[in-house]
């Protein structure tokens, strides 16, 4: 899952990224109103972390613009304005949830894992492909009765790949979800850890990855053939 963090304060983002990263997010950052508009309308999240207090266009600038541009990406609002009409005014801009800092990083990221699931390819908590259980809140990974261990990476493929099984995922569409903006999209990394997850999930019969010559790849659902 990609996502966007927007947050003027440099060491605070700094912090946020590292943490989000280490989850198996792929994040982009902008450290004003401007620079956070322009990579949304470049690319492509399924959630923006968002802060109020903004140069350039505020936070509930940010989020209007996104819903007159009809994005429909979900947006949690970060501030330290605690004020009741300061989050009623966020709501009511667009925003999906609100969380005043301070704030548990751990409180975080469990609401960005109840945003993407409001999200009809993300709805389940728990996702299941043929004997492949994914827990989305543990990360824990496993294959009938056999836990499978994923590097961050290796599990942010695969759970893009559940949520969209049975069908073709295109080069483009990986690199644009479970990679950020730095990635190179002449190297070879997602055919590399392609690789490292057939190795780990594939070990047994069936087979769940397939790749499509020149289309992609897709993590195929026995039980629905």
């Amino acid at each position: 899952m990609r996502l966007l963090v927007v947050e003027d304060d440099v060491r605070l983002s700094e912090v946020l990224i590292r943490g989000l990263r280490e989850e198996g997010y792929a994040v982009d950052s902008a450290l004003d109103g401007g620079a956070a508009l322009e990579q949304l309308s470049l690319n492509s999240y399924d959630a923006v972390v968002l802060d109020i207090m903004l140069p350039g266009p505020n936070g509930f600038e940010v989020c209007r613009q996104m819903r007159s541009a009809k994005l429909p990406t979900p947006v949690l609002m970060l501030t330290a304005r605690d004020a009741v009409e300061d989050r009623i005014a966020g709501l009511d801009c667009g925003a999906d949830d609100y969380l005043v800092k301070p704030f548990a990083f751990t409180e975080l990221l469990a609401r960005i894992r109840a945003l993407l699931r409001r999200t009809p390819i993300s709805a389940a908590p728990t996702l299941h492909v043929a004997d492949l259980t994914i827990d989305t809140a543990s990360h824990r990974v496993s294959r009938g009765d056999e836990e499978v261990e994923l590097t961050s990476k290796e599990y942010a493929l695969l759970e893009y790949l559940a949520r969209n099984a049975g069908r073709v995922i295109s080069r483009s569409e990986i690199a644009e979800h479970v990679w950020d903006e730095n990635f190179d999209p002449f190297s070879n990394l997602i055919e590399v850890y392609v690789n490292r997850l057939r190795r780990k999930i594939d070990r047994r019969e069936p087979h769940l990855i397939v790749t499509r010559r020149n289309e992609g790849y897709m993590l195929r659902d026995e039980e629905k053939r």
